[in-house]
């Protein structure tokens, strides 16, 4: 039997995507203009988030490589054979399946729709060293140039679909809250409380978009010690009196990732955790008034920083006040260029989307010890931001159990 290096299986039919057609011939064009810009024949888009962005194909990678590949008239996402026929039924275009039978089939795959010679737009901070010198040797390019910092300022300005989408989201991680808010008692796990929540955005997911793919929606859900980090996970710790709580709930919508993030506490609160919890709001309410089109992510990080050095609470800071939001997760994607820190310097622009989110992490044995953040999730418009987050914060409603 001859096997194939690659073959079509165009199996079954197209199933709905999370976006209209015309929403990914607007990306398709939009990247289409920067190749123009370029000279670029053809991009190799290896990334999930850029996958998926241009595609609608949210690929699952368990160690094989995948791509979008986009010339002037072709779209043509590129996979294993494991995933059969779903890949092209998830893609706008068209699908092209490399077979595990010989190795590097997945560059004869990727060539067989660039050609060789070709001027070639890669993602550098994706392509690993053997993967990149694999392109060269299979693609021969005439001319290289990495095109993930354009991709990512296309990806930053959200379209009105995707606003949509991202505040279904954003209501979605609320329900999750809610659950989470049910589920705190005195003795009961992090595991616990997390699953709770959990579920409950899944089922939401489920309600909104019955004809969605359902994956890698998750809680961390951090209690005492294990709030010290944004991103811990979740523990089998079982919960105390008096404890600090956070509360952090992430519903995933076909790649699209939407957070809430909120400080609890078991009971009661000692006054030195309330005035560290009431300085971190007043920081948030604070920061949420500098979401402005115009306002630089340099220029509102230094403001905020200012409003906590004037408090003395500057030195508990952890991280950046906010970022991006869009197809991304904990597994892929990073709009590092909308980000609120010192080192970033884009300016606000209608049509973004960024949370507000400061944290302040008080190290053990100290008083008021452990980590405290709220988050709220906004959409830059001409005018005031709008709060997409309707989770209440602070102590009135967030001392439970």
């Amino acid at each position: 039997m001859e096997r194939p290096e690659q073959y079509r299986f165009h199996n079954g039919t197209k199933a709905a995507l999370p976006f209209a057609p015309e929403e990914y011939a607007a990306r398709l064009a939009g990247l289409r203009d920067i190749m123009e810009l370029h000279s670029l024949d053809a991009v190799v888009l290896t990334s999930m988030h850029n996958v998926a962005y241009y595609s609608g194909f949210l690929y699952c990678t368990f160690g094989r490589p995948y791509a979008c590949v986009v010339t002037r008239t072709a779209c043509v996402t590129i996979s294993a054979g494991i995933d059969a026929g779903q890949p092209w039924r998830r893609s706008i275009d068209d699908n092209i399946t490399y077979t595990d039978w010989k190795r590097d089939n997945f560059w004869r795959a990727v060539v067989s729709v660039t050609g060789t010679g070709k001027a070639i737009g890669c993602e550098a901070d994706h392509l690993t060293l053997e993967r990149s010198e694999k392109l060269n040797a299979f693609l021969q390019p005439s001319r290289g140039m990495d095109i993930a910092p354009a991709t990512m300022a296309q990806r930053m300005m959200k379209s009105p679909a995707e606003i949509a989408l991202i505040k279904h989201g954003a209501n979605v991680a609320d329900v999750g809250g809610y659950a989470i808010r049910d589920a705190i008692k005195v003795g009961a796990t992090e595991l616990e409380v997390s699953i709770a929540g959990r579920d409950a955005m899944e089922r939401e997911i489920a309600k909104r978009f019955p004809d969605a793919e359902y994956r890698d929606t998750w809680v961390w859900f951090q209690s005492g010690l294990n709030t010290d980090g944004a991103h811990n996970p979740v523990t089998n710790r079982k919960l105390q009196h008096g404890d600090i709580l956070s509360l952090n709930c992430f519903p995933m919508i076909s790649g699209y990732y939407t957070a809430l993030e909120r400080t609890l506490f078991v009971g009661e609160v000692d006054d030195a955790s309330m005035h560290v919890w009431q300085t971190n709001i007043d920081c948030h309410e604070y920061g949420m008034t500098l979401l402005r089109p115009g306002a630089s992510c340099a220029e509102i990080t230094q403001k905020i920083n200012t409003f906590l050095a004037e408090r003395q609470m500057l030195q508990y800071r952890t991280f950046g006040y906010g970022h991006s939001f869009g197809i991304l997760s904990h597994y892929y994607g990073r709009e590092a260029a909308l980000e609120l820190r010192e080192d970033i310097d884009t300016v606000l622009e209608p049509g973004m989307v960024i949370s507000m989110e400061p944290m302040l992490t008080i190290p053990d044995g100290k008083p008021g010890a452990g980590g405290y953040r709220e988050h709220d999730i906004f959409v830059v418009t001409e005018d005031a931001p709008e709060d997409i987050t309707h989770y209440p914060y602070g102590p009135a409603f967030n001392v439970v159990g």
